[in-house]
């Protein structure tokens, strides 16, 4: 028997199950805190994908894994039988399919039938033998690293100092590079648990900064829009609520921020703000280490552990991502679709079902990733129709099955606001060809990318030398890899997938307009899935020509050389240290203006909060015209307040109040004293139409008024 794994009894087994399924209806029956939260979500989030593991009987899978697809599966199962049980519930009656009693029955009840399954085989269980891992010096240090992350964003939060988050960046750079450099066996096996470690660590120091939500400059407060709708009702339905609004449409359609936090919030009995922050950026932690997975197949498990490490150091990762949480869902089942259709010890028909499972989550958790999916697949696949030599991986029957799943989920829900705005944003692009040879029409992050945007200081030069450093790398690995100047053990698909990603980055640049759909820094955090491995190979190709020979060690020492200050520029760490003007809200939050915090990042505060809340409970929320500035409409009111976008109109020094209209301040209006409006910035003093309204609300940050004649 392989020292890897054991066998256990399919009896004990059943056993195991048993007494987690009762544990986890005790805290939940009991309603015991913090016992309900991590028992619930340990349970529902792990093993009914590791009971599906095991009834595939996926016995190839390793250690890690094995972790990845049982939480996967589990995820995708807590959706697709959360919309099972919700478009079914009529047949028994059930008018709030998403409660708590019929997700207990529904999933507990699969657990205990997948349980005795198990049993009834007569077989035994091959489990993962734990005794058979190795313990290094390095786990200490790396299992703190989430320890300081969450005690250094309370810290800032409740002192604004920012020391140990200074102090943990500096400790996820050395243990970085400690552990490329180190030659020891031990070190590669504990690089999953490193990539997991810094993932985590880097994602909580961002969400952790505040109890309220924080949009970094993204979608969530609309996804917390829709989620709200389905809380509420404890259902949901495949007809967008506000058919006018497309933006709401194709959000609402999204199981992965719909069905998937009710079902969370309804078994954890967790306030759904935490949902958004604390088990989202969970599940997300998972993506690198799935990477990692990936990628070690091809380039080995140092170069992977260096790819998902520049993958992490992106800001995006930690930034701008911690508001798209459907993106965030997404991505989980991407990096697994692409595990199951590469790995080379799983048989077929095992592939065939990991494909259909987690395409399927894929396509329902977020349009624009699926899409670019389905662009890349289909580009792979062309290339083997024409040689008619059949593809192993990526097949047309898989391509055909993924488009079919995908359309008809967009075009019979929510009104089909998926393909509209697709339309919409593709006839947005038709139209801005003409501007081909106006550079501007790129965008500004595009001509930053390229160096056609004058750094501010000498700080965001050094910066922008180094990320374009990660550029050539990447430019001279992928043409090394094309010229089979360097032998990488990549799948043919993989290879074509590659270069899917490098030819759509071209035309990210290229076409006018197109970076601008989805935002070229989002856009270039998806094809790291693809290219981040060439920034590895092109700092060795570039060593290999230089000195004419491998040398590993010449290798490592450039890319620490680079990956180190890039990761430290990209967290904020050395703007921070240089009093620079710093991105990064958990570093510099206590130095940014109020008006920044609140309208780059969508930090609310206090005030502004209750404000909103109060609104909701005592205004009659579609039956009033409600007044209030540009950010407030699509933030707070929106997010807390539940009220939709539509209902409210943008304030302007010239706002002439309906009778029984109501407007709504936030602190930024009365203590900042600013007024954003549309495309303008006014000064609270302007608005004289004030004086002629009653207050009816005041927090003494935030304020409602009514026009009462």
């Amino acid at each position: 028997m392989n020292s890897k794994y054991v066998k256990w009894d399919s009896r004990n087994f059943l056993m195991v199950i048993l007494f987690l399924q009762f544990t986890a209806c005790a805290t939940v029956f009991f309603d015991i805190p913090v016992a309900r939260q991590v028992i619930g979500f340990i349970c529902f989030t792990f093993v009914p994908g590791f009971i599906v593991i095991k009834l595939l009987k996926l016995d190839e899978l390793d250690r890690v894994e094995t972790v990845l697809f049982s939480v996967g599966l589990s995820v995708a199962f807590l959706m697709l039988v959360g919309l099972f049980v919700n478009e079914l519930s009529f047949l028994f009656g059930i008018s709030q399919p998403l409660s708590l009693i019929p997700l207990m029955i529904v999933l507990n009840g699969f657990m205990l039938l997948g349980g005795i399954l198990i049993y009834l085989r007569s077989e035994n269980v091959k489990l993962w033998n734990i005794s058979s891992l190795r313990i290094s010096l390095f786990v200490l240090p790396l299992a703190s690293l989430p320890i300081f992350s969450i005690v250094g964003a309370t810290w800032v939060k409740t002192y604004g100092n920012n020391l140990i988050l200074l102090f943990m960046i500096i400790a996820i750079a050395l243990l970085f590079a400690v552990g490329v450099i180190s030659r020891k066996s031990s070190s590669s096996d504990l690089y999953p648990l490193a990539v997991f470690v810094i993932a985590i660590s880097l994602l909580y120091h961002s969400s952790l900064i505040s109890e309220h939500l924080v949009h970094f400059g993204s979608d969530v407060p609309g996804e917390m829009f829709a989620f709200k709708i389905v809380e509420k009702n404890a259902y949901w339905s495949s007809i967008n609520p506000y058919p006018d609004d497309f933006s709401v449409g194709r959000t609402y359609s999204m199981l992965s921020v719909t069905i998937l936090p009710s079902i969370y919030s309804s078994l954890l009995n967790l306030n759904s703000i935490w949902v958004f922050k604390l088990l989202n950026p969970t599940l997300y932690a998972l993506v690198p280490l799935g990477l990692y997975v990936l990628w070690s197949k091809s380039v080995g498990n140092k170069y992977a552990f260096v790819s998902a490490f520049f993958f992490m150091a992106y800001r995006n990762f930690s930034n701008q991502m911690l508001g798209l949480s459907k993106q965030m869902i997404a991505e989980l089942f991407l990096v697994l679709v692409l595990i199951a259709m590469f790995h080379k010890k799983m048989n077929r028909a095992n592939k065939k079902i990991c494909f259909l499972v987690f395409s399927i989550a894929l396509a329902v958790s977020h349009y624009a990733l699926a899409e670019i999916f389905l662009i890349f697949i289909s580009f792979a696949l062309i290339p083997l129709i024409i040689i008619k030599k059949p593809g192993r991986n990526i097949t047309f029957t898989m391509v055909l099955y993924f488009f079919g799943v995908m359309f008809g989920w967009y075009l019979f829900t929510s009104s089909s606001s998926v393909l509209d705005s697709f339309l919409n944003f593709g006839q947005n692009v038709y139209n801005q060809l003409g501007e081909f040879l106006n550079l501007q029409s790129r965008g500004s992050q595009v001509l930053r990318g390229l160096g056609l945007e004058t750094p501010p200081t000498i700080w965001n030069r050094i910066s922008r030398a180094f990320a374009y450093l990660t550029e050539i790398f990447i430019s001279i690995g992928f043409i090394g890899l094309i010229m089979k100047r360097k032998r990488i053990r990549f799948e043919k698909e993989y290879l074509m997938l590659i270069i899917a990603a490098m030819g759509f980055l071209a035309a990210l640049v290229l076409v006018p307009g197109l970076a601008e759909t989805m935002n070229m820094s989002r856009f270039y955090h998806i094809l790291l899935f693809f290219i981040a491995p060439l920034c590895v190979i092109g700092a060795e190709l570039i060593i290999e020509l230089m000195f004419k020979r491998k040398d590993e060690l010449k290798i490592t020492v450039l890319l620490l050389i680079v990956l180190v200050p890039y990761f430290l520029f990209q967290t904020g760490f050395v703007y921070e240290v240089t009093s620079s003007e710093s991105w990064s809200l958990p570093l510099s939050k206590y130095r940014m203006s109020g008006i920044r915090l609140y309208t780059e990042f969508g930090l609310y505060d206090e005030y502004s909060i209750s404000g909103a809340q109060w609104l909701s409970k005592n205004v009659a929320v579609g039956t009033t015209q409600m007044y209030a500035d540009s950010f407030s409409r699509t933030n707070e009111l929106r997010s807390y307040g539940f009220v939709w976008p539509g209902y409210v109109e943008i304030l302007s020094n010239i706002t002439e109040v309906k009778p029984n209209g109501v407007v709504y301040l936030n602190s930024l209006n009365i203590i900042e004293g600013k007024v954003v409006g549309t495309g303008l910035l006014w000064n609270s003093s302007e608005f004289h139409f004030l004086h002629d309204l009653n207050k009816i609300y005041s927090n003494g940050g935030s304020g409602i008024y009514k026009n009462t004649t």
